[in-house]
């Protein structure tokens, strides 16, 4: 039996995964769905959150990162190469060794979090910003309502890699029409692409979709 280690973005916690969880259930999966705590978290406390739920898993583990989470779920493969068969990344971010979310993002997105960090947080934290960043407008309600805010040393903070995670195979979904070069980053770092139609947080506006996706990913390669 596959288990897909199921890691969320920034903002976000396992909930974002709740509608797709049933979906891979039903296909005969195994899930997990490890909380990336706020506070003063980083980039690399989130990964051995993620190694974490690796150990606990006996059988064949796939790792899916949502955005943020792309960077998180590298790391976290780098640190157990012999336990991970494939690695997704829905929209997600990613980098060699000593990349990280404000290496890889577009001076206006870095501007920006840092702006509001200073403005509307403690300086440590990013607030959550509107649904409409994540491409959600029918549940924009919905969203807001579970958002939390954003250490922002995990979008300071750079990933920590030997190789070994490239090494392991991996599929890179990018939601279209596309708001950041998610296709474009997956390809860099040697990955299949695959595009879905849906926004960014395709999980809450499409799971069976997303969940069809990430079940065909490992054979992929």
């Amino acid at each position: 039996m596959t288990t897909f280690v199921l890691v969320h973005g920034a903002w976000h916690g396992p909930w974002a995964w709740d509608r797709v969880v049933p979906v891979l259930t039903a296909a005969g999966a195994r899930t997990l769905t490890p909380d990336l705590q706020g506070g003063d978290h980083g980039l690399h406390d989130h990964a051995e959150a993620v190694v974490a739920a690796i150990d606990t898993v006996h059988d064949d583990c796939v790792l899916v990162g949502h955005s943020y989470a792309g960077l998180v779920v590298r790391e976290a493969a780098d640190a157990r190469p012999g336990d991970v068969g494939h690695i997704v990344l829905v929209d997600g971010w990613a980098g060699g060794d000593g990349a990280g979310l404000f290496d890889l993002a577009p001076d206006f997105f870095v501007e920006a979090m840092r702006k509001w960090a200073e403005a509307n947080g403690d300086g440590r934290s990013i607030p959550p910003p509107s649904p409409d960043l994540f491409g959600v407008t029918d549940e924009a309600e919905w969203l807001a309502a579970r958002l939390v805010p954003q250490p922002l040393r995990t979008f300071t903070e750079t990933t920590r890699l030997s190789g070994a995670v490239d090494r392991i195979p991996g599929t890179a979904v990018h939601c279209e029409p596309q708001v950041f070069p998610f296709r474009e980053i997956g390809a860099s770092v040697g990955y299949r692409t695959v595009p879905i139609d849906g926004p960014h947080d395709v999980m809450v506006a499409d799971p069976e979709g997303i969940a069809r996706v990430i079940l065909e990913a490992p054979g992929l390669e």
